[in-house]
């Protein structure tokens, strides 16, 4: 029986494992390593490692964990969770079972691309979801931004604030945008291009441009699109979190579930999808974790 288990080897998991371990709790780290930002290649934001690719972060965190040998990190995937009278028990896909009074789902969300050529060979790199994460980098750089219009008009209003050459390709007649939509984007400088798309093409491993049906192009360094669907792990729904509209978890004060015991820290949790926030709902959940831990065993 772990004190701990963590499903999850990103900046929630991993620092939720070093806080854990420095309380000398016994966790069981198990990562699929399958990041969500694998294609990228640099985490920005992250205060003291901007612009730091995503796994050498992930190899320092490591190093670090390592020095704690209450913490024990498994290369594995997680394939089945429940909660029992005594805690948790999940299920690895090689099928060993392990069990914890505590569980920790740091396992993050899956990005939908659009099924349209060229998105998924761009993605990371110049493809992008995140302004905050990505934006800078294309400061004042003519910008695609992709969806249905009223969803992504939000998207294409936000990067306003890195670019000023900016087109939003809706793919078809954007019947869902009103007028005084329309007349928003125009006053902001915002193109409206309804041309239904045929791909993304690029130069050099890089977004070059977008390449409409008609034969016609958008020549572009950027495209943001706002993603039509985020799925978190199956475990979330198998242990009877509640979601929201967003498909995210509403946890509570220091990333409390629904369901007693159970955390989800990370991109799947309510706050924003930064790394370094996520890293600190880790943190929040491990501090949380080790004082009902520590009044169950004091009582």
């Amino acid at each position: 029986m772990h004190d701990v288990i963590i499903v999850g080897g990103g900046p929630a998991g991993l620092s939720a494992a070093l806080i854990l371990g420095r309380c000398r709790r016994r966790v069981l780290l198990i990562d699929a390593e399958r990041p969500r930002n694998a294609v990228t290649p640099r985490m920005n934001g992250y205060l003291g490692h901007d612009g730091t690719p995503p796994g050498a972060l992930r190899d320092a965190a490591r190093a670090e964990i390592a020095r704690y040998p209450t913490v024990t990190v498994d290369v594995g995937e997680a394939v089945d969770a429940e909660r029992g009278e005594t805690g948790f028990s999940v299920t690895l896909a090689d099928g060993r079972r392990e069990h914890a009074r505590r569980l920790v789902l740091a396992t993050g969300l899956s990005t939908a691309l659009p099924p349209i050529a060229g998105f998924e060979t761009f993605w990371g790199h110049g493809v992008h979801h995140c302004p905050y994460c990505d934006g800078y980098e294309n400061r004042d750089a003519p910008i695609a931004v992709y969806g249905p219009g009223s969803r992504a008009k939000g998207l294409a209003l936000e990067l306003t604030a890195w670019s000023r050459d900016l087109t939003l390709c809706t793919d078809g007649p954007a019947h869902d945008l009103a007028e005084e939509d329309r007349a928003r984007l125009a006053r902001q400088g915002i193109r409206l291009d309804e041309r239904p798309l045929e791909g993304l093409e690029g130069e050099g491993g890089r977004l070059a441009r977008v390449r409409f049906r008609d034969g016609g192009d958008l020549p572009c360094q950027a495209l943001f699109f706002a993603p039509a669907e985020c799925a978190p792990s199956d475990l979330v729904r198998r242990l009877g979190c509640d979601l929201s509209a967003k498909g995210t978890v509403p946890t509570r004060d220091y990333e409390q579930t629904n369901v007693p015991g159970l955390y989800v820290a990370g991109d799947a949790s309510r706050r924003v999808q930064f790394a370094i926030v996520a890293a600190a709902e880790g943190a929040m959940a491990a501090f949380a974790i080790n004082t009902e831990l520590l009044q169950e065993d004091t009582r």
